[in-house]
């Protein structure tokens, strides 16, 4: 089963349609990525995956059932999204901000119980906010605040976590550390892990299933050694490219055309038979 699957999907905005017609599986225990260029959609759609925008037609399946028909707190317990620049009310700490994630499991009668504990606690080790759960969130660098936010997804305890641009903003190097942080977390803990990347080699290098949109639709979808090509990048970003092979992790690797400096590489000494 797929755990999420969309059915002849359509979203817009009053009159103008961002989505049309959308067929969509999402793998249940991959890691997905969304590409495509700025405005097609990709925002939109993930926000429509987790019920914070109703469809104008069509039917999003969560786990086999008509996520329209869920109760709130059944969808919270089952799917978490962190949105693209999320906002922390002014000084919240970490551990307040990650307690937030348990709200759906909150009962009237039990506020809070050694599970809630536990799941905190889980949720700030496998982010390694252990040391700053009682640091302010406004004060921590962005990396630092990404896995804070990340945190509280986790503590949410939801077998898929859908996030927005998780690493805009950041350096390269947080940029590795929260993709690597996602990376483990669907590798330990089975998590279904759908977001929306800009960088396309990062994409191919951490999904194993990418989704390309276009034109309102799905343009392609399937492993990324299967489906980039020169023609996809084309015809998705309107820019030359050639494809290569990522020397490092065998992932396909796009080499955009583009104005810039050109070495040319000397070429060496001609080697004469009495130097060998």
């Amino acid at each position: 089963m797929e755990a999420i699957e969309t059915k002849s999907l359509t979203l817009s905005y009053g009159d103008n349609v961002i989505i049309e017609e959308l067929d969509l599986q999402i793998p249940k225990g991959e890691i997905t990525v969304f590409i495509g260029s700025n405005g097609c959609g990709k925002s939109t759609l993930l926000q429509s995956l987790a019920r914070l925008l109703k469809p104008a037609n069509g039917t999003i399946l969560l786990d086999g059932k008509q996520i329209l028909k869920l109760p709130t707190k059944e969808v919270a317990k089952q799917l978490a999204i962190l949105p693209q620049g999320p906002i922390a009310p002014e000084g919240i700490t970490v551990l307040q901000l990650v307690k937030q994630g348990r709200y759906p499991h909150q009962r009237w009668f039990q506020q809070w119980s050694e599970e809630d504990e536990n799941k905190v606690l889980e949720a700030l080790k496998l982010t390694g906010m252990e040391t700053l759960a009682d640091r302010p969130v406004d004060s921590l660098s962005g990396g630092q605040r990404q896995r804070a936010w990340i945190a509280m997804t986790l503590a949410q305890d939801t077998d898929t976590i859908l996030l927005d641009e998780p690493t805009t903003y950041l350096d390269m190097a947080h940029q590795i550390e929260i993709l690597d942080l996602l990376f483990e977390l669907n590798e330990t803990k089975k998590r279904t892990i759908v977001m929306v990347l800009h960088d396309l080699n990062l994409a191919c290098r951490y999904a194993h299933h990418l989704v390309a949109i276009h034109d309102k639709k799905v343009y392609d979808q399937g492993k990324p050694e299967e489906v980039v090509t020169c023609e996809l990048i084309k015809d998705v970003f309107q820019i030359d490219c050639q494809i290569a092979v990522d020397p490092i992790f065998g992932t396909p690797m796009c080499l955009p055309h583009g104005k810039g400096r050109r070495i040319v590489q000397k070429a060496g000494p001609t080697l004469r038979a009495a130097d060998y």
